[in-house]
């Protein structure tokens, strides 16, 4: 406690600042150059789920996507926060399709849906895994709804009804 009567907040993990540095200077285009730097702290900070995390990031960012498969899974694995598993699920599951292991990345985007339903990022990467499977009716679907459901665009949203209407019968024709 302080003498205002407020406690003090702990005092964040030693690998915490250098990795937000790093972060950071990752969002000036630099993630080839800082992966080494990553790779260098996770080194020193062994099975730090939020390092691995953006190990993952980094190396999905570089097209290493087998690479990052194995970081997000190992940083899940090790629990997340919130937020940050939120992010390494969604991750995982574009990482397994990039790779072409559609039916996992599936599994893991449905899985992230039902964890975070608020987060609608998760209905357009499932879209594409299912459009991967072939179920192209089925990612033409959730694609549309997630469109109505959330667009700002007048005409979007004026047409709402009529787009849920033929989401559902796409193949449908009419005399």
């Amino acid at each position: 406690m302080t003498n205002s009567g407020f406690p003090i907040p702990p005092a964040p993990p030693p690998w915490k600042l250098e990795l937000d540095a790093i972060v950071g200077a990752r969002l000036g285009g630099a993630a080839a150059v800082l992966l080494p730097r990553l790779r260098d702290l996770e080194t020193r900070f062994p099975n730090t789920p939020e390092i691995l995390a953006q190990i993952a990031w980094t190396c999905e960012t570089l097209g290493r996507y087998r690479d990052a498969a194995g970081f997000y899974e190992r940083a899940i694995a090790l629990g997340l926060p919130p937020n940050e598993l939120s992010a390494a699920t969604l991750g995982l599951g574009s990482a397994l399709r990039c790779l072409g292991d559609y039916a996992r990345a599936e599994e893991v985007l449905r899985q992230g849906k039902l964890q975070f339903p608020d987060q609608r990022e998760f209905d357009v990467f499932l879209a594409i895994a299912l459009h991967n499977l072939g179920r192209h009716a089925e990612a033409m679907q959730l694609l549309l709804a997630t469109l109505i459901e959330t667009a700002d665009d007048v005409g979007i949203t004026s047409q709402g009804r009529t787009i849920h209407f033929l989401s559902v019968q796409l193949d449908r024709k009419w005399e």
